[in-house]
């Protein structure tokens, strides 16, 4: 089979599963198999692994770093005399036990994609290491804003993002997401500002803390993925929604935040009707200021967002439920190596459709899946046709950073296999199968192999003609979209696509009947017109519906982009606006390509992002500078 020649030896799945034995050694499930190895991570948790975590950190925002200790609790094989911990960029003081004594350390050899690993031999007795550490100001999980960067120009600001291979510039541990690990912390802030971690608040209002700090204590008893500790630290300030719910924001955008997510209660108690009961306690939602480069991080217990959601109108919430199905695909059953990034992204992204149509009906979800389907098939073609190997599901990124596989294959194709299975099998059938499934491997890691085991004893139960309906690993291990990928059609864009065809055929926009149109028909219509349009044409759009002003950024998104293909230098200050006032890699990435394709172009991004590039998070800086050929990248 050709999934067969990826298993691996040397990290075994079972190591999610693993506990102490009296002896001191290591126990694991039988049931956890196959082997596989994580390429990320120089971790070799067979022999000893992270359990628990806990930090006592205190962020120094004219440095720009993080400093405190790190105490790990580790579970270790009979025998085994060291561990092995991956860093990046980190300042190691010292290493001791539980009691204060020395153990001795060392830095390995670094990579260029994985960072350093940093080898510590264990205590004879006990299971407690103490790292005294400070990271970089450059670390690329970080990042440090001036009041000036902020909503309210008031305080500095700091907030972390760890996905993919990140948390490791900031906690020295195991950063794999198959190794789960629990982790408490207490961080001292100055006086006048909170701290926010993806963990329950122990300390709502902080407790005095040294030298006139303000400290907050968190604790996270779930088991988690190292990606999924996450920091912020601000001018904050909290809005109820719900009982268990609510919103995190500077002063001057909470209120606006919470009136934008006031469905969020309604999109729990759908999630829970379909896939079962939610785990994490509280579900709370940070805005984060616009230098955040992701849409939104599925951070347990708080979701960091980008305030690019804040249309005003509530019609780019479905990010919010995207990020509250990760509740249940990718924080409760996670990719165990981000080969297989679909499990995560793709059945999330399946997850939102169906808790976006238990909200607002089936036409709004068709739109929502006929959007992702132009988007998936725009990226198969960006990636270099239907035979590329990374339009795959299940990736091959050794060696390479794996954010090079956090593409909308990841997303949109793994939505899509899974509404083919739903197609063959029936929604319902489907429903009961995902559930049980979430149930079964709660706070576990999955393979694609281990999935697609699971679901053909489960779900097809040996019926071969099922099987053979789905093709799952045609879906899973080959590149393209398969042929039977059910269609991706809303009805909702007829009325659309006739308004596209009038203004084909010479209708002025002002006469465009687009009364009450939602962002996603505007999405559809943009995406909808001729590639070429000359400048009276381009002007009478601009003129009728204001696009270059539109407060909408994925509307603005979808504008700019036809500006910058026809060289419409009337939108160009909107142009320049748009990519010095946000960070979200989603929109700088494809605005950044556009313009570089041109010598006029990139001149204009060159001079864009020499400007901007200081306010952006390093996630869009990897990625920004590879696409510029940016000097010193």
């Amino acid at each position: 089979m050709i999934q067969s020649s990826r298993r691996r030896l040397s990290i075994v799945l079972a190591v999610l599963g693993l506990a102490g034995c009296a002896d001191g050694g290591v126990e694991a499930p039988e049931t956890l198999s196959p082997a596989v190895v994580d390429e990320h991570s120089f971790a070799r948790p067979l022999e000893a692994r992270v359990r628990h975590v806990s930090l006592d950190l205190r962020p120094d925002f004219q440095s720009r770093r993080l400093a405190g200790t790190a105490r790990l609790v580790v579970a270790r094989a009979t025998g085994a005399d060291s561990i092995i911990l991956d860093v990046r960029d980190l300042s190691i003081d010292g290493v001791t036990d539980a009691g204060g004594d020395s153990l001795a350390f060392r830095l390995g050899t670094a990579d260029s994609v994985r960072g350093t690993p940093l080898i510590v031999t264990l205590p004879e007795q006990g299971d407690t290491l103490v790292i005294r550490y400070a990271t970089s100001p450059e670390a690329g999980a970080l990042q440090w804003l001036a009041p000036a960067q902020t909503a309210g120009g008031r305080l500095p600001f700091l907030f972390t993002q760890g996905q993919a291979i990140l948390t490791r510039t900031w906690v020295p541990t195991q950063d794999s997401p198959g190794i789960r690990q629990t982790y408490d912390a207490v961080i001292h802030v100055p006086a006048g500002m909170r701290a926010v971690m993806s963990a329950e608040l122990l300390t709502p209002e902080g407790e005095a803390g040294p030298e006139g700090l303000t400290s907050f204590r968190f604790r996270m008893n779930e088991a988690i993925p190292p990606y999924l500790f996450a920091l912020a630290v601000g001018d904050l300030e909290f809005r109820a929604i719900g009982e268990e719910t609510g919103v995190w924001a500077e002063p001057s955008v909470v209120a606006s935040a919470a009136n934008e997510f006031a469905e969020v209660d309604e999109m729990i108690e759908a999630a829970e009707r379909l896939y079962g009961p939610y785990r994490w306690g509280r579900y709370d939602i940070l805005v984060l200021p616009p230098s955040f480069p992701f849409g939104g991080m599925e951070n347990p217990r708080l979701t960091f967002a980008t305030p690019t959601v804040l249309a005003g109108d509530r019609s780019l919430v479905a990010l919010i439920a995207h990020e509250l199905a990760h509740s249940w695909s990718g924080n409760l059953v996670t990719n165990a190596t981000w080969d297989d990034f679909w499990l995560n992204e793709g059945f999330t992204t399946y997850l939102e459709g169906r808790i976006m149509e238990e909200l607002r009906g089936k036409e709004y979800a068709d739109m929502l899946r006929q959007l992702g389907r132009q988007s998936l098939l725009a990226t198969i073609e960006e990636l270099g046709g239907a035979q590329a190997p990374d339009t795959r599901l299940q990736l091959d990124l050794s060696g390479r950073n794996p954010d090079d596989g956090m593409t909308d294959v990841a997303y949109e194709k793994g939505a899509a296999f899974l509404q083919t299975v739903e197609a063959a099998v029936g929604r319902e059938a489907l429903d009961t199968f995902l559930r049980a499934y979430f149930d079964r491997f709660a706070f576990q890691p999955m393979t694609s192999e281990r999935f697609l085991e699971h679901m053909n004893a489960e779900l097809f139960r040996g019926d071969e003609t099922l099987a053979a309906r789905v093709r799952a690993e045609e879906w899973i291990y080959q590149p393209g979209l398969p042929d039977n990928a059910p269609p991706a059609r809303a009805e909702a864009f007829d009325v659309v696509d006739q308004q596209v065809a009038a203004f084909r055929t010479g209708t002025a926009p002002a006469q465009l009947q687009t009364a009450d149109w939602t962002t996603h028909e505007w999405l559809h219509f943009l995406r909808a017109l001729p590639d070429t349009l000359s400048a009276a044409r381009l002007d009478a759009l601009d003129a009728a519906f204001g696009l270059s002003r539109s407060g909408n950024s994925e509307i603005l998104f979808e504008w700019l982009r036809i500006a910058i293909a026809n060289r419409y230098e009337p939108a160009f200050p909107a142009l320049d606006r748009f990519l010095t006032a946000q960070g979200r890699r989603k929109f700088l990435a494809p605005l950044y390509t556009d313009l570089a394709a041109t010598p006029w172009g990139a001149t204009m991004a060159r001079d864009i992002y020499r400007r901007a590039r200081p306010t952006y998070h390093s996630v869009a800086v990897n990625t920004i500078d590879d696409i510029l050929d940016w000097p010193g990248r």
